[in-house]
Formats: C-alpha cells, sequence, structure tokens
C-alpha cells in the first residue's frame, strides 16, 4: 500500500482529508489520471473503498471523472490549491453547524435534564451572551417577566440591542412585565412607547431595587441573567424550580412596589391617561 510522505500526509491531514483518501489522491498527483483497479493495486485499498473515496473526493473537488456511459471511468488530479478552498467551505460549515447547534442546544438539554434532573446552565461572554439570549426569546416566543438592571442603558451597542429586540418582540406579540428603577429615561418609555410595545412597567424609586444584573424570566423554566459590568456576562439557565423561585420573587416586588409606582406615576401629571 503506497503511503504519502510525512510533510504531504500531514499537510492533506490539515485540509480534512481522512487517511486514505489522503492515500488516494496521492497516488493520483504522483501517476496522473487513474482508473480504480489500478489505483486499488496501487495504494492498496480495496477498489469498492476506491470507488467512494473518489467519489468523496470528487465532492470536494479535488478529483474530476471523465468517461462515458460504457466506458470506464478515468480519475484526474485537480491542483491541490483547491484545498485552500476545501478548508475554506468546511469553516463555513463549521460556522453554521455551530449557530445551528446553538439555536437546537436548548430543547436538546431539556429533553437530557428530564432524565439526568439536572439544571442546564449556559455561560456567555460579552455582547453575544446577551443576543443568544434574545434569540432564545424570539425562539420560545412566550411573555417575558424583566427585573430591569440600572446599568443596562450605559451601552450605546447595547440601547440599539434592546431597541431592535423590541421590535421583533412586538412582532411575535410577546408581552413584557417589567420591574425597572427611575432611572432618566423611565418617564419618556412609560408615557410614550410602552403601550405600542406590549410592555406593562412597575416603576420603583432609584435606589430601592438598583440590582447590577438584568434579570428575565421566560419560556416555561428559563432565566437569563446578564451582567452589564466590565466583563459582560450572560446566564441562561433552564429549570422548572429555578424559573418558579424568579417568578415568585418578580410577583412578590410588583405587588409590594405597587405604593411607590402610583407616586412616581402621579407625579408625571397627566401622563396616567398614556400609560400601560
Amino acid at each position: 500500500m503506497v503511503t504519502t510522505g510525512a510533510n504531504e500526509e500531514n499537510i492533506l491531514k490539515q485540509a480534512g482529508l481522512s487517511e486514505e483518501q489522503a492515500v488516494v489522491y496521492e497516488a493520483l498527483l504522483e501517476k496522473g489520471p487513474q482508473k480504480a483497479s489500478p489505483l486499488s493495486t496501487w495504494t492498496g485499498v480495496k477498489r469498492g473503498l476506491v470507488y467512494k473515496i473518489l467519489e468523496q473526493l470528487g465532492n470536494m473537488g479535488l478529483v474530476e471523472k471523465k468517461g462515458g456511459a460504457g466506458a470506464v471511468a478515468v480519475f484526474s488530479p485537480n491542483h491541490p490549491s483547491l484545498l485552500l478552498d476545501k478548508i475554506e467551505r468546511d469553516k463555513k460549515n463549521l460556522e453554521l453547524s455551530k449557530e445551528m447547534v446553538q439555536v437546537g442546544l436548548g430543547g436538546l438539554s431539556s429533553k437530557y435534564n428530564l432524565i439526568a434532573g439536572k439544571p442546564n446552565v449556559r455561560f456567555f461572554e460579552g455582547e453575544d451572551g446577551l443576543a443568544s439570549l434574545y434569540e432564545d426569546i424570539l425562539i420560545d416566543g412566550k411573555d417575558i417577566l424583566l427585573i430591569r438592571s440600572f446599568d443596562d442603558n450605559q451601552h450605546p451597542k447595547i440601547i440599539q440591542m434592546v431597541t431592535e429586540q423590541i421590535k421583533n418582540q412586538v412582532k411575535k406579540n410577546i408581552r413584557v412585565r417589567t420591574i425597572t428603577p427611575f432611572v432618566s429615561d423611565t418617564k419618556e418609555s412609560f408615557l410614550n412607547y410602552d403601550k405600542n410595545n406590549l410592555v406593562e412597567r412597575r416603576i420603583i424609586p432609584k435606589g430601592l431595587l438598583d440590582i447590577p444584573s438584568q434579570i428575565i424570566i421566560y419560556g416555561s423554566q428559563k432565566v437569563g441573567i446578564t451582567s452589564f459590568g466590565k466583563d459582560m456576562m450572560t446566564i441562561i439557565i433552564d429549570n422548572t424550580l429555578i424559573a418558579t423561585t424568579f417568578k415568585m420573587l418578580f410577583e412578590y416586588i410588583w405587588q409590594k412596589s405597587t405604593t411607590e409606582h402610583e407616586q412616581i406615576i402621579n407625579s408625571f401629571g397627566s401622563s396616567n391617561n398614556h400609560g400601560v
């Protein structure tokens, strides 16, 4: 059986070829166009497997098949520079696969958790984490509960992400109940934006609940927590008991903050006719 040289073998394997694919392709480079039978003899790879490997190499663009009906096919190698094209295709396919797995991971993990009895916890760093959380909310498509961080309006890019997310939630008819501290944009949001954005807001005085991390309770049993500090981080927890705990805390704060909320909106004057 012919084997590739050490350097050539390493190059071909780095390009993603299996050992058999590398051997067959190397043989074609050394011997030129060949029929399957001589290739089998030369490489030591069984004839049936040679045909399968040649088909795989053809799909990669590395081998060209010639010969019509009634004629024995001859296989020719294409230029090795096409290995770079293959690597780029593999890279794009890998990124696509990664995105698809990320989208479906929550559902698959939930099924696993049912039999394992363990909560599914996912950690994300940076803005990608918030984007993943927002995407998961849209996929679930259910109403959400939000306890807003006093710090989440300090980042221009985050504001843009939040604005786009609200638009997408409205399109999917996802309603939001939110508990927010009274910060600079609270009055404007309450008066002009909440009703059109399917938001019902409970406002509490600044300093009463100035939590540094945003909490979103969504789906049937999920909690997303985003820290907006220097090292931005998002945690998504998929667990019924934990989600229920946060829901109970949310409802308790919602009910207990009624007096403070009414005092604040009364200070808006005629705003009562515009709020949610």
